[in-house]
Formats: structure tokens, C-alpha cells, sequence
């Protein structure tokens, strides 16, 4: 496990300092981040079978699908808040059940978020917006969305692994992203 940690780091590090010669790398390395955890969320959604979506490991926690609508639902708080929007009140994670709903939901928010990601610079990312009641800089809001997404990605591993399922970071010749 440490060896994969190792060369994911070095791979997402030799990316970067690429991606960092341009002239926005705060908000470049983001949206390579964002897109590197939009992709493991994305087929995360995908690999889990339909019949597994209601799992909870126990009681008191979200099930599958109510993650994969949770995270969904995020994408258009955080983003709306990056854009200056205000943000559709989705109701995903109470709305939708099956996978095929939830993985449509999942698509249309991350798409939402793109713009969000896309629009962003440098100068832009130093602006300042409310969240949670406090002012941050738009790309402190975008990175919060990154963390949020990275922790219940975590949630989405330990569900596969509980049912004998190898999450997409662990696959033989994982790449963080798409190749283009």
C-alpha cells in the first residue's frame, strides 16, 4: 500500500510541476486535483453493483447510494458558492435511489462543477465569498470541495472493500486521471 501511495504521489507531484510552469498554478493544480478525485468518485459510482447501492456497514451511517447523492449535492453547494450563484437545491441524496439515477445526478453535478473549476484563475481565486458564515478565497472554497470529496471517497472504499469489490485507486495501472 505504501509503494502505491508512494508512486501516486510521485506521479500526481511530476504532473503538477508540469502543469505549475503555466500562469495560474494554484488554480491549475486544483483543477488537476479535482479532476483526478471527479474521476475515482465517478467510476467508484459505476463499479459498485445496483444491489449493493441501499449497503450500510451498520445502522447509523449513509448507505451507498445515499454517499454517491451526498457527495452530488455538495458539488453544487460548494461550486454555486466558487461562482457566485446561487446554488439548485437538489435534494439528491433523499431523491434518488437507483444507480442508474444517482450516476446521472453524480455526471450532471460534476459538470455543474467544471465550470467552477474551469472559470478559475489565480486572480479570480483570491477573491473573497461566504462560507459557512465565514469569508475564505474562492479556491478556499473549491479546495474544501476537494477534501469534502477525498473524505467520502475514503467512505466509498471502505464500502467496496466490505463487499469484495478493489476501488479504483487500487486496480492494477491506476492513473488518477483520464488520459486524453
Amino acid at each position: 500500500m505504501r509503494t502505491i501511495r508512494r508512486a501516486l504521489l510521485v506521479f500526481l507531484l511530476a504532473r503538477a510541476s508540469v502543469t505549475l510552469a503555466q500562469d495560474s498554478p494554484l488554480s491549475t493544480f486544483n483543477k488537476f486535483a479535482y479532476g483526478a478525485v471527479k474521476n475515482v468518485l465517478l467510476r467508484s459510482a459505476e463499479k459498485m453493483p445496483e444491489e449493493n447501492y441501499n449497503f450500510k456497514p451498520t445502522a447509523g451511517v449513509r448507505s451507498y447510494g445515499q454517499i454517491v447523492g451526498h457527495v452530488a449535492d455538495a458539488q453544487y453547494m460548494f461550486c454555486s458558492i466558487a461562482l457566485g450563484e446561487k446554488g439548485p437545491e437538489m435534494n439528491i441524496e433523499q431523491s434518488k435511489t437507483s444507480k442508474a439515477d444517482l450516476i446521472v445526478a453524480l455526471r450532471s453535478a460534476f459538470a455543474y462543477c467544471d465550470k467552477a473549476y474551469d472559470a478559475m484563475t489565480d486572480a479570480s481565486a483570491a477573491q473573497m465569498v461566504n462560507l459557512f458564515g465565514r469569508d475564505i478565497p474562492k479556491l478556499g472554497v473549491l479546495t474544501v470541495n476537494l477534501m469534502h470529496n477525498q473524505e467520502h471517497y475514503g467512505n466509498l472504499v471502505t464500502y467496496m472493500r466490505l463487499n469484495n469489490i478493489v476501488p479504483p485507486t487500487s486496480e492494477p495501472g491506476f492513473m488518477p486521471v483520464p488520459k486524453k
